[in-house]
């Protein structure tokens, strides 16, 4: 009987993670610096949005990095139930900046939640090219992911170095951070709150909310701090690999 009652209580709180991704905008287009594990994140939410028996697209518009494509996850997401689009070319670490016509489809059929997993850096975003003209941008978050650890990103002056960049070449308006400060494997709650201690600081000069905390759950041995910026987001690893 109490074995029961646990098994309950789990499925109740996996249903209960993280709803407040079914009151993002529709259309939510990821990016981040090198570096910033926008990738896990972008397949992490895809997966826990198909969890509330959302219709999900996720693309993959990375055309800058040839690793840790969310292309490479197609037929776990696609189990999941996920449409996943990705280059015109087929074949995983392929470096061609070959991207499907198919990536206007989601966002003009208002029947999906469109995730967009895009290019890091202002290069990457040029790839939005195709799909900027037909977006309706009261239906868009453009979440940019952060990792304080990262030289780039490491200080609130150069967060908005990039973030600025990043809108420049998108043409969007940044809606909010992700605070995934991490160092892999070797990550902690202090980790967590280092993030926390910059980004507080750029929302205080941008007026930019931390929508998420993301990390790897299973890195956690310790209790996550209270009164982070953003609301927690427990991630699996999908992308990373176990020797990794």
């Amino acid at each position: 009987m109490i074995n029961t009652m646990l098994i309950e209580k789990e499925r109740i709180d996996r249903i209960n993670e993280n709803k407040e991704i079914i009151d993002d905008k529709r259309i939510r287009i990821i990016t981040g610096h090198y570096g910033s594990g926008k990738t896990e994140f972008a397949v992490n939410y895809a997966m826990k949005l198909a969890g509330y028996n959302r219709k999900v697209a996720i693309a993959d518009l990375d055309i800058v990095n040839v690793y840790f494509r969310s292309r490479e996850k197609k037929k776990e997401l696609e189990k999941a139930g996920i449409l996943v689009i990705s280059s015109s070319i087929e074949g995983d670490g392929l470096d061609v900046p070959a991207v499907s016509a198919a990536m206007t489809m989601p966002a003009r059929d208002h029947s999906f939640d469109y995730i967009v997993d895009l290019g890091g850096n202002d290069v990457g975003t040029k790839v939005l090219g195709r799909l900027k003209p037909i977006l309706d941008h009261a239906e868009v978050d453009f979440f940019m992911v952060v990792n304080a650890y990262r030289p780039d990103t490491s200080t609130p002056e150069g967060i908005i170095e990039q973030m600025e960049k990043l809108e420049f070449s998108s043409g969007l308006k940044v809606t909010g951070f992700i605070n995934n400060t991490n160092l892999i494997r070797e990550t902690t709650p202090q980790c967590l709150l280092d993030g926390d201690r910059v980004l507080r600081e750029v929302t205080k000069q941008t007026g930019i909310p931390v929508r998420y905390v993301s990390y790897v759950e299973e890195l956690m041995t310790e209790e996550i701090p209270q009164g982070l910026s953003g609301e927690l987001f427990p991630m699996k690893f999908y992308m990373r690999k176990t020797w990794m």
